[in-house]
């Protein structure tokens, strides 16, 4: 084994991460990467040998397990087997891959749709291939993390403006050189507060400043809309993201990510962006259960009827018992609790009485902003949410008691 110097950068960087990690287990108060052994119908996990509520999920719609879907997935396997024998670009692409695109731009009233391999890497090649040096790149300040690496890769001059702030975006388009290519960025969904980005005047900006939108959907798709096909059907504004990004591995119980738009958009990103020509392509059993799914929640409407109700219910009876959930009106409901210690102390207290909750805290967060992030789906019964709250405030009330 090489040896190195203490003092370097990187040795400091690694264990700087390692003493937190190290010091929070010693505490008792770790929490990620817990070893789930069962998902039991969505609502619930096998966490340790203990059965738990699951408020960290991003199943909205609580597709994990549906007989279809899990059907489709093993036809695939037994069809064509579990991989892929290469990129799409030179070895060819199966039908299923086809066919998984155009159920997506039929979802997402779009003229085609191209798939990659994860979400992160959707936005990280998307980003990267439309803009490049010598243009605009313009992203919300909260934006996910594979927005903001996209930006920086592309090589495009990259600003950011305040958090769904509109006369901020403004600001910034004002500072744009006349005539040059300019692309707005941003979540529908915002995947720590669970706000709505303020999506008819962010169009009604870039359509005056002639800006490119691009908007990520990886919280909306299944969330937002009379029947789950995003922020687009949420306001009655069809049509009005140029580029449109989703993930397959949230609401969709599959893996990967896609890009809806223009045909010709899609077809200039299957011959340029790198992840699609340099990268393999979804496993069939994933594009299979992915194709599946959008079937299933066009068939199973009162899946998004159940979890916007679901999502009402929650929000409302955490505030009414003195919780501070921010902005959020979305399946994505933060229980801020202030310093990092305090969102650890309450994680605790929540998974001992078996509801599985995770505390997001600084950097992840500002400082002072730590929270719980609990998540809601159409899987939970009403009874088992009116528990789940039941369970945070107690938390809550016992660490408040002995001054945590």
């Amino acid at each position: 084994m090489v040896t190195r110097k203490n003092d370097d950068a990187v040795t400091k960087r690694i264990n700087t991460m390692v003493k937190r990690v190290d010091d929070t287990k010693k505490a008792g108060l770790y929490f990620y990467n817990q070893p789930v052994s069962e998902l039991r119908g969505g609502a619930r996990v096998l966490v340790g040998g203990r059965e738990m509520g699951m408020y960290a999920s991003y199943s909205y719609l609580g597709l994990v397990g549906h007989p279809r879907i899990n059907a489709a997935a093993k036809k695939a396997i037994d069809r064509y087997g579990t991989g892929t024998h290469g990129v799409r670009f030179l070895a060819g692409s199966l039908d299923l891959h086809t066919e998984l695109e155009e159920t997506i731009a039929e979802f997402k009233n779009a003229e085609a749709a191209v798939t990659y391999t994860s979400g992160y890497v959707t936005n990280l090649t998307a980003v990267s291939t439309l803009v490049g040096r010598g243009d605009y790149v313009i992203s919300d300040k909260l934006n996910h993390a594979s927005i903001v690496d996209g930006c920086l890769m592309s090589g495009a001059k990259f600003l950011r403006f305040r958090h769904n702030d509109m006369e901020a975006l403004e600001q910034r388009l004002q500072q744009m050189e006349k005539g040059s290519t300019k692309l707005v960025i941003a979540d529908a969904v915002f995947s720590m507060d669970g706000d709505i980005i303020d999506f008819p005047n962010m169009v009604e900006l870039c359509r005056r400043y002639d800006a490119w939108l691009m908007i990520d959907e990886a919280h909306s798709v299944g969330v937002l809309g009379k029947t789950g096909r995003g922020i687009e059907e949420h306001f009655g504004m069809e049509g009005a993201i140029d580029i449109k990004m989703g993930t397959l591995s949230k609401t969709i119980p599959s893996v990967g990510g896609y890009i809806a738009g223009r045909e010709d958009i899609v077809k200039y990103l299957r011959h340029a962006s790198r992840a699609y020509i340099f990268s393999a392509a979804l496993p069939p059993a994933q594009a299979a259960a992915a194709n599946e799914s959008f079937k299933v929640i066009m068939d199973e409407t009162w899946r998004v009827e159940k979890l916007q109700a679901n999502t009402g219910l929650f929000i409302n009876g955490l505030k009414s018992r003195g919780f501070d959930t921010m902005l959020t009106e979305t399946a994505i409901v933060p229980v801020l609790c202030g310093s990092d210690e305090a969102a650890f102390a309450m994680t605790r207290e929540c998974q001992r009485r078996d509801v599985f909750v995770l505390p997001v805290v600084s950097p992840a967060v500002p400082p002072g902003l730590a929270r719980l992030r609990a998540t809601v789906t159409a899987a939970h019964e009403s009874n088992e949410i009116e528990h789940a709250m039941d369970v945070i405030e107690s938390a809550n009330e016992k660490l408040m008691a002995v001054g945590a």
